[in-house]
């Protein structure tokens, strides 16, 4: 919270002391007018109308911008877009009462499959133990880094190209989407100023459920080998109890050798059919 404070605190006054100088250059707008006129955009910017352009801007609610029902079912929610009427509010209930489950199945399944195929190359090299290990790694090495740089070091590249952003926006959009942490600040096709191809935002769904997937295996391991780290750290095999019962086991041959040929085994189990019957009397 600190560190939060000391970075954002100050690009908030920034923001106000800008609509101070605006008041300032425009002395025939009055300071009421100005807040009548910021609550319009806010009121349009959270119905996810971008107040930017004119009435010729693009529609939110076209077939190609599946957008929004990619981010219900993923349960991200980052984009400012909302259904406003009363009926799309009731669908959209529905629609992520009975999407978000199926979802989540999909994803256990997709993520299963991603695992199965890794349990299958560590049973093609079991049977050759001295390379097991190197194997293993490199498996887990080539894992994560074929999904970083697909998932995570080239979406930036692309949005950064279409949305005219930095990288840094690019990928702080990219992770913020796939960690399912979603603040709505960047959302993909918006800008009035630009032309998007109709299945640019639905190819982002598909990206963000496959990079989901992906992650969600990526944040399991880290959990698994952070819980893995300290047993292997300081953990120490006890040898007295591995030596105690072979130990055991050679003394007792040397212990039925002196005893002579007399001696017989501590338990003798015979079988019923071999139990001599005793007469009634």
């Amino acid at each position: 919270a600190m560190v939060f404070q000391l970075l954002e605190k100050q690009a908030e006054t920034h923001f106000q002391l800008e609509k101070l100088k605006f008041l300032q250059n425009y002395t025939c707008l009055d300071r009421q007018a100005l807040e009548q006129f910021v609550q319009v955009l806010m009121e349009a910017w959270e119905k996810g109308i971008n107040p930017e352009g004119n009435s010729t801007n693009p529609s939110n609610w076209d077939f190609s911008n599946s957008f929004f029902t990619g981010t219900v079912v993923t349960t991200i929610g980052c984009c400012n877009l909302a259904p406003s009427t009363v009926a799309g509010q009731m669908f959209c209930v529905f629609y992520a009462l009975f999407g978000v489950p199926l979802n989540l199945a999909f994803l256990n399944q997709l993520g299963k499959g991603l695992n199965a195929h890794l349990i299958t190359l560590e049973r093609w090299v079991c049977h050759l133990p001295f390379i097991f290990q190197v194997v293993q790694t490199l498996s887990v090495a080539i894992f994560l880094t074929t999904g970083t740089l697909i998932f995570l070091v080239f979406p930036p590249l692309v949005f950064s190209y279409v949305e005219g952003w930095s990288y840094g926006e690019g990928f702080y959009f990219t992770f913020i989407n796939l960690s399912t942490i979603g603040f709505g600040d960047y959302v993909v096709g918006t800008n009035p100023n630009k032309h998007y191809t109709p299945v640019y935002r639905s190819l982002t769904v598909i990206w963000i459920v496959f990079g989901l997937a992906w992650l969600a295996l990526v944040f399991n391991v880290g959990a698994d080998l952070m819980e893995k780290f300290p047993q292997l750290k300081w953990h120490k095999p006890d040898l007295s109890l591995a030596e105690g019962p072979a130990t055991k086991l050679e003394d007792e041959p040397k212990q039925s050798s002196t005893r002579g040929k007399t001696s017989v085994p501590r338990f003798i189990f015979t079988p019923l059919t071999q139990q001599r019957q005793l007469p009634l009397k």
